[in-house]
């Protein structure tokens, strides 16, 4: 880093000219006071044997000015003296940012250092996050639930998912296809805008072949083409949510362009590159027809082609010939095309037949081939080999093909309702507070489904929590009216849950108040926080909390309830608030039910409807609703 001192605007500049995409970019340093000395030499400032705790600068008069020379050890340091009276207060604030060029660094530097500037760029910060975290605010018997649901789960989705694409971690910065399409959809309540820039973003990031690209780092957008199998089919699932909980149908015909690049070549995985963008755009809805055709191809035993993973990328080699198969996949492929047969409405019949017939075949090919007796397998390997069967040493049971055979919506009954139960019987165990992927890891097996087998035994996706998938079998859990159990499952993740005590804490060892990407699930590690803050788990959890078990679904821009609460709670309150109004909603359980008949009223009068609206004069319309058990029970 090169850093230079702007003496007339008093402010220190950083620029990185060997980085071709940023080399205009100008970071910079600067105070509301004037400096009384710089120095850009890490060393001058900290001490060539110094303490980074207490840095020898500290103790010194003056840093000397130094100006590091590039490639040196650098860093941007400013000393200020404050001279104040006893009695008396002085306040200096020290402002770090960046503009797009040198110019732009300069004249940011100068507008900060006004303190009347920064305390209202203060207001308006605070003002600007209290609107997002507070678009609904709930009030449960669980206060660590209430903590999460309503401030530390939305602020982790938006500052590390959707802004910084970033965590201590994983600090790449680059928009992930199918990541930030699932993490948009919590943000539903609160900025929809957000969501629906989002999907408009990704569908841009489609080749004319209808895959995608698995990652891209703005500003050029260089990213990389992948064999992946579910990618692509994130944006159908995406866009249907986003319709059917907005009434927004008018995004359907947004026109955007595609990618253009040769196809994969045969042995090659993947090519990172900055792609070609078509002249030519199709709308919304072509793409999602694009990215359902390209997802539809499927192998020996009628289910879709694994590829170079599908939402697993761990198992990247279990299909990586192109016969492999993933049964997981199934059954989002079958949500995916759903979710576009009802985009599709009564103006395309033809095109919804077609895909309902396709889903309603892919549902009769996972129960005749996917089926293991107890569960469901996860897929099927290029030699046709069974993975995720109960005859298998390793990996004898996955989750997520289990929550999804629920959440679909397409598993037989009996069957789905008996693979979640197997999945919480073989998963969540009495013994720790975690929720396994997988069991058990994978260690010995002389297959190999791909670098998944690269961790440890327990860790990560080999065995551990991975929470996202957590938050899928909580889901499928509370779809199946088991508001106890979904609530149960809640309570193993909740971080807070995992910071009560100073042992907890020793045990854990991440933050108490941020969801953990995973969590080990071997000796001696079992119960320790992998990867927090950034994780696609923060949106899941979120949407569990809210859709599933508060029963709070956003629909055509209204609420309608649909409850799986914990039989112990006798009632919850909530607070959903619009720029044109809010719903101030209490729910009373007084049979002490998980589920049942909702007698609601709105503003004392009884409603039958299935969407309460929102009011659109800035008002607060009061709805009370009451748990009561089914006629006849």
């Amino acid at each position: 880093m090169l850093r230079t001192m702007m003496r007339g605007a008093h402010v220190l500049l950083a620029t990185n000219p060997w980085n071709e995409e940023f080399q205009d970019r100008t970071a910079f340093l600067t105070s509301t006071v004037p400096p009384h000395s710089v120095t850009t030499s890490r060393s001058d400032f900290i001490g060539r044997d110094g303490d980074a705790r207490r840095p020898q600068g500290l103790d010194k008069w003056d840093l000397g000015g130094r100006q590091q020379a590039a490639g040196g050890d650098c860093c941007a340091a400013l000393q200020v003296h404050l001279d104040i009276a006893p009695g008396e207060t002085a306040e200096v604030c020290f402002v770090l940012g960046q503009g797009t060029d040198r110019a732009h660094a300069v004249a940011l530097a100068q507008r900060w250092q006004d303190p009347a500037a920064i305390d209202r760029g203060i207001v308006q910060v605070c003002q600007a996050w209290e609107t997002r975290l507070g678009a609904v605010c709930v009030t449960t018997p669980d206060p660590a639930f209430d903590i999460m649901v309503n401030r530390w789960l939305p602020y982790q989705v938006t500052s590390a998912r959707v802004r910084a694409r970033a965590g201590f971690y994983q600090a790449g910065g680059a928009f992930g296809y199918r990541d930030q399409l699932q993490d948009v959809l919590a943000l539903l309540h609160s900025d929809p805008g957000a969501a629906r820039a989002q999907i408009l973003a990704a569908a841009a990031h489609q080749f004319e072949e209808g895959d995608v690209l698995h990652w891209w780092h703005p500003p050029f957008d260089r990213g990389v083409r992948t064999r992946c199998s579910d990618d692509m089919l994130w944006l159908p699932y995406a866009t249907a949510t986003y319709v059917e909980a907005t009434g927004d149908r008018a995004i359907l015909d947004e026109e955007l362009p595609f990618l253009r690049g040769p196809q994969l070549s045969e042995g090659e995985s993947d090519r990172y590159a900055r792609f070609d963008v078509t002249d030519y755009r199709a709308s919304l809805f072509e793409h999602c027809e694009r990215a359902l055709d390209r997802g539809y191809r499927l192998g020996a035993h009628g289910l879709p082609l694994m590829g170079a993973g599908d939402w697993n990328d761990g198992m990247n080699r279990v299909g990586e010939h192109g016969r492999g198969e993933s049964v997981w996949l199934g059954w989002f492929l079958i949500t995916a095309i759903d979710g576009f047969v009802r985009l599709c409405g009564t103006s395309r019949p033809e095109l919804a037949d077609r895909w309902t017939q396709r889903a309603s075949r892919l549902g009769e090919a996972i129960e005749r081939s996917g089926w293991d007796g107890d569960w469901y397998l996860r897929a099927f390997d290029d030699d046709g080999r069974a993975w995720g069967s109960h005859n298998d040493e390793e990996c004898r049971i996955d989750a997520i093909a289990q929550s999804w055979a629920v959440l679909s919506g397409a598993g037989d009954k009996a069957r789905a309702g008996r693979a979640v139960a197997a999945a919480r019987r073989e998963l969540v165990r009495d013994d720790d507070r975690i929720i396994r992927l997988l069991t058990p890891p994978f260690d010995r097996t002389p297959r190999d489904p791909g670098y998944i087998k690269a961790y440890p035994p327990g860790i990560r996706e080999n065995g551990g929590q991975y929470t996202h998938a957590a938050a899928w079998l909580g889901i499928a859990t509370a779809r199946l009216g088991d508001g106890q159990g979904s609530m149960a499952l809640f309570e193993r993740i909740n971080p807070i849950n995992h910071g009560r005590s100073p042992v907890e804490t020793a045990v854990y060892r991440t933050e108490p108040y941020v969801l953990a990407g995973d969590v080990a699930g071997a000796a001696p590690h079992v119960g320790r926080g992998g990867w927090s803050w950034y994780t696609g788990a923060a949106g899941w959890v979120w949407r569990w909390a809210i859709e599933e078990i508060l029963g709070l679904r956003l629909v055509e821009g209204g609420i309608a309830m649909s409850c799986c609460l914990p039989p112990t709670w006798s009632h919850f309150e909530a607070r959903v608030t619009r720029a044109s109004g809010s719903l101030q909603i209490r729910v009373d359980n007084p049979a002490g039910l998980a589920t049942g008949v909702e007698r609601i009223r709105v503003d004392g009068a009884v409603w039958d409807e299935a969407i309460i609206p929102f009011p659109d004069d800035g008002s607060t319309r009061i709805v009370h609703v009451e748990l009561v058990p089914p006629a006849g029970t």
